[in-house]
């Protein structure tokens, strides 16, 4: 079909133009036709022509116990979780089929992750998957189809199946026949087709000659009979008897049809005779029910104003002292919102109170208690020890400054001893 013919797959796909049946389906066409939202079909009818090629029911479906899926099972949602576990099934099994080493995934594995590998093991055959990996995850669509399709294609490659032209059975040639012109026909032909058409119809119907004839000679036969026949010889009672008898029979009854206009008018003007005569006996009942209402309103109406004029002083007083007790709310409110105002201040007011408590009581313990003076007395005593140590420490450094100073005296004269020379020396010169 040649809306099948461009059809697009999956955006993002492999570029490139239009797939034949061993080239595999899912790249991308030039344009984009109507018949793209069928062409998952496609791909899934030729990826289980692929997959028998395969031998996928011996070696897989026997073997996991599954069910073999249908012509359309990936481009149709039915249940997406066995959709989603076949999918991944079928992928790990084609890419250990293509050569790649893939492990069998479980169904508790991480999806994600098992997407991710099988489209790793994808983008290593050098197929594109330019689509996100969550279009998977419902396990049907034209991007699972073009996925699977991909895989089974380099299954097929790696088992060295090849696509072949097909063979055609040699048929023996058979002698031509120049055909007619059906366009050209000629009176002759019409007169035999209409006569052909007659000696058929003929075996189907009476013919009107043969039936005029046997009426004809049925006419003349009763003629010759009534000649014979003048005179009734017939008893009137046993003739009065004998209409008596097949009286009944001779009634023709005819019947009602609901659909005729007729009968509905009838029914319509029944249906009116009986609304009118039950009209007027329910037209009094209603009348007098009127009246009776009436008046029964008549007296509530009276007795409403009779205890209005009975209860108006009462009813003011009532007002009036709803009035009061509107205004005591008002100052109730009013003396209320000073109350919590008055309150509020009196707590911050305690709580300054305890400060100070707080701050007097320990400023008095303070003072009557002796830690601070223990305190001084340990840190005098600890610098006296340190003015001690400090002394010890001065003293050490005079005495090794004063040894220092005389070693230094001491290499000094013995110095200056060595350099004099003797007088005798100096003499023999």
């Amino acid at each position: 079909m040649a809306a099948a013919a461009a059809v697009v797959p999956p955006s993002g796909l492999e570029d490139g133009v239009s797939r034949s049946r061993g080239e595999g389906a899912g790249e991308v066409v030039v344009e984009r036709g109507p018949g793209a939202a069928y062409h998952m079909f496609v791909v899934m009818e030729d990826l289980v022509e692929k997959l028998k090629l395969l031998r996928y029911e011996e070696e897989l479906l026997r073997k996991s116990n599954l069910k073999p899926p249908s012509r359309h099972y990936f481009a149709l949602p039915t249940n997406p979780g066995e959709q989603f576990y076949m999918f991944c099934t079928l992928a790990a099994w084609l890419i250990n089929k293509a050569g790649h080493p893939f492990e069998q995934p479980q169904e508790y594995d991480d999806p994600n992750a098992t997407i991710s590998n099988v489209l790793s093991e994808l983008r290593s055959f050098g197929r594109t998957a330019d689509f996100p990996p969550s279009k998977l995850k419902s396990g049907y669509g034209e991007h699972v189809c073009y996925v699977l399709d991909c895989l089974a294609e380099e299954a097929l490659k790696y088992s060295g199946f090849t696509w072949k032209r097909p063979t055609y059975p040699m048929e023996e040639l058979e002698e031509e026949t120049v055909p007619e012109d059906d366009a050209e026909l000629t009176l002759n032909k019409v007169d035999e087709e209409f006569v052909e058409e007659e000696t058929d119809n003929e075996e189907n119907f009476i013919d009107l000659n043969v039936l005029k004839a046997q009426t004809y000679r049925l006419y003349m036969n009763e003629s010759a009979k009534q000649e014979d026949i003048l005179e009734s010889t017939t008893d009137a009672a046993e003739w009065s008897l004998e209409v008596e008898r097949v009286l009944p029979q001779l009634k023709v009854t005819i019947r009602t049809d609901n659909k005729d206009w007729r009968i509905h008018v009838d029914q319509m003007h029944q249906h009116k005779s009986g609304i009118e005569s039950a009209l007027k006996e329910t037209k009094g009942f209603l009348d007098k029910l009127h009246n009776e209402i009436s008046r029964t309103l008549e007296k509530i109406g009276s007795r409403e104003k009779y205890i209005n004029n009975q209860l108006e002083h009462l009813v003011q007083e009532y007002r009036a002292a709803q009035a009061q007790l509107s205004e005591a709310r008002e100052r109730y409110q009013q003396g209320n919102g000073g109350v919590t105002e008055r309150t509020r201040l009196l707590s911050e007011v305690t709580e300054e109170l305890e400060k100070v408590k707080q701050e007097m009581e320990e400023k008095g313990s303070s003072m009557t208690d002796g830690a601070p003076l223990v305190k001084i007395k340990q840190s005098l005593t600890k610098l006296k020890q340190e003015t001690v140590q400090m002394d010890i420490r001065i003293g050490v450094v005079e005495h090794t400054l004063l040894q220092s100073k005389l070693k230094e005296k001491s290499n000094m004269t013995r110095d200056m001893h060595a350099t004099v020379i003797p007088e005798s020396t100096i003499g023999s010169y």
